[in-house]
């Protein structure tokens, strides 16, 4: 057999193997219910609120500061 035969024959196996995980994942997705699809992304969404509210978000910078900051930065050049 020539390799370019091989080639054909491995890319087309590729392709099926492709399509069979794309069918899996397509029934998987559709057994869900509507109403428990709803419960999961309410769950997800308040997880994201709950992982937001945990992190602490620094005070901003004075205006003075910034000014301070640009200054030394141009002084060291």
């Amino acid at each position: 057999m020539r390799w370019w035969k091989v080639l054909g024959l491995a890319g087309a196996a590729g392709v099926v193997a492709t399509g069979v995980v794309v069918v899996r994942a397509e029934r998987r997705r559709r057994t869900y219910t509507p109403d428990e699809v709803r419960e999961q992304l309410h769950a997800r969404f308040a997880q994201a609120v709950a992982a937001e509210q945990a992190v602490e978000v620094p005070e901003p910078e004075s205006r003075a500061a910034r000014i301070r900051a640009r200054v030394r930065r141009l002084l060291r050049r």
